[in-house]
This record gives C-alpha cells, sequence and structure tokens, in this order.
C-alpha cells in the first residue's frame, strides 16, 4: 500500500480573529483524507501547518514516514513560507489541492451577515485559489515541479484525479521496489528496440536480474508427474480450453510454467520480461 502525505496550510493570526475558522478547515482537511484513503492508500495525515516552524516539524515527521507523494491542501490564505520547507525536504513527486468547499459562496446569504469580522471570516473559509499563485511563483523560482487539482468538494472530478496520482505513485513505488528479470535476448540487428537496463534502473529504481534460458530447461525438464498434474488442473479451470488445442502442445505448455513459475520462485521475481525473436522487443510481465 503507497504512503500518501498530506499537509494543510494556513496563516496562525487568523485563529484569534475568526472563531471556528480553524475547526472548518481542518474538517475540509479530513473530508479529503478519509476520502484518499478509499482509494487504497495510507493516508499520512500532519494536520494543518500554519507556521513555518510547524512546516518543518511536519517536513522531518513525513520524511520519516517515507511517504511516495505529497498533496497540499491549500485550505485558505497562507504564506508561501509555510510550504516551501516541507516540499524541499521531502523532494518528492506534489499536488497541490486547489479545492474549494462549495462550488461557490452563497453571496445572498453572505451579504445579510452584516458583520464584516463574520463576512471575512466566511470569505477566508472559500479562498483557497488566492494562495495558489503565490505558492506556484515560489516553486518555479525553486526549480520545483507540481501539480495541481482544481475544483471543490463535491465534485466527481476532483476525486478522480486524486485518484489517479495514487494510483500512478503506487505504480512508481512497486517498480521502485520490483525485482525484473530478463530472459533472452534480442533479435540482431533491430537496433530501435533495444532497452537499455541502466537507463531503466535509474528511472524507476528497479532491480534488473538477468536470467538464463539453460535454467528456464533444467527446471522444465525436472517437472514431476504430481507437478504436471497439478499445473495442467489449473490450466483447465484458469482458461477455456477449445477442442483445437492439441494435447501435446499443452503438456509443453504446461511443462514451461512448471519452469517460469520455479524461475520466479528462485530469484524473487516481481516482474518478468521474456524477449523473443518473434515479438522483437522486451515484453515485460507483473507477477
Amino acid at each position: 500500500m503507497i504512503k500518501v502525505g498530506l499537509f494543510g496550510i494556513g496563516l496562525d493570526t487568523y485563529w484569534p480573529q475568526f472563531e471556528g475558522l480553524l475547526e472548518r478547515l481542518e474538517g475540509y482537511q479530513n473530508q479529503i483524507a478519509n476520502k484518499m484513503e478509499t482509494f487504497g492508500a495510507e493516508v499520512v495525515n500532519v494536520g494543518l501547518i500554519d507556521s513555518p516552524m510547524k512546516a518543518r516539524e511536519a517536513a522531518e515527521f513525513l520524511k520519516k514516514e517515507d511517504v511516495g507523494i505529497i498533496f497540499l491542501y491549500v485550505s485558505t490564505y497562507a504564506l508561501s513560507s509555510t510550504v516551501l520547507p516541507v516540499v524541499q525536504k521531502l523532494k518528492c513527486p506534489i499536488v497541490i489541492l486547489n479545492i474549494q468547499p462549495v462550488a461557490a459562496i452563497d453571496y445572498e446569504k453572505f451579504n445579510k451577515m452584516g458583520d464584516r469580522g463574520l463576512m471575512t471570516g466566511e470569505w477566508l473559509a472559500h479562498c483557497q485559489a488566492c494562495s495558489v499563485p503565490e505558492i506556484a511563483n515560489v516553486f518555479n523560482r525553486s526549480g520545483l515541479d507540481y501539480e495541481f487539482v482544481t475544483g471543490y468538494l463535491g465534485e466527481q472530478s476532483v476525486w478522480d484525479e486524486i485518484q489517479d496520482w495514487i494510483e500512478a505513485a503506487n505504480v512508481a513505488d512497486v517498480m521502485h521496489n520490483n525485482r525484473l528479470g530478463v530472459l533472452g535476448h534480442y533479435y540482431c540487428g533491430m537496433l530501435d528496440v533495444y532497452s537499455d537496463l541502466t537507463k531503466q534502473a535509474a528511472a524507476f529504481g528497479t532491480h534488473i536480474e538477468i536470467v538464463e534460458m539453460c535454467e528456464l530447461k533444467k527446471h522444465r525438464d525436472e517437472a514431476t508427474h504430481a507437478e504436471i498434474k497439478a499445473k495442467m488442473e489449473e490450466l483447465q479451470n484458469t482458461f477455456e480450453v477449445v477442442d483445437e488445442c492439441e494435447e501435446q502442445e499443452l503438456f509443453r505448455a504446461v511443462l514451461t510454467s512448471i519452469a517460469l513459475d520455479k524461475l520466479v520462485q528462485n530469484h524473487n521475481l516481481g516482474s518478468l520480461a521474456i524477449i523473443t525473436k518473434e515479438n522483437r522487443g522486451m515484453n515485460m510481465k507483473i507477477l
């Protein structure tokens, strides 16, 4: 399960001035955290950060938790100095959540409030977008990459985007911890399909294990009657085997399947790329 970091930002000088604002914004952030958990993520929610000191403390905690992606929830106006220390410390993908509580302020109700202080507090609960340009400017000047999700809490497209980011982070995490077996060799002369294993390891963090065809053959030759019977039953239960499938070809496929299982087990592989002359390339199967 991918670990996802979530932190909100606000401004500590607001809380004594506007009663209930902090609790309201924290409630919105908790809604986001709870929804993220339904996407299969372990959410490390460090709450709402409202000062540079708290930002550094949150950054240390999130770093220890080794989160794979950070979601920054802009709950109201906040100084960019409360954001930069967290992002600089973590050095992982960051998605800025420019998410309002509702699609628009109820201006008819808002204008009837009568009290300027109450009106300001209500506006601050809806002004998520007001500090987003400041944060983007600071990230750009600092050479930090980021993405946005913009909308409101009740908007399905917002949750679809967040789920997509979580799923992408999960794939990256799986690849980073993956052991990829490479079996076979390329067809001579097909220069356009040759893969650079060093670049793959550098880009994805994947360990690449070169496995040999002779080891596969050894396991195939040593398959026992019991293993063959069990694998044939598995084949029949898993696939719809039509009458056109020759018994000898099914038998050959079963032997190879048994050998591949042992190859995977012996090398603790999470995926296997089989390079064949017919495919003229490298096809990878996640195991």
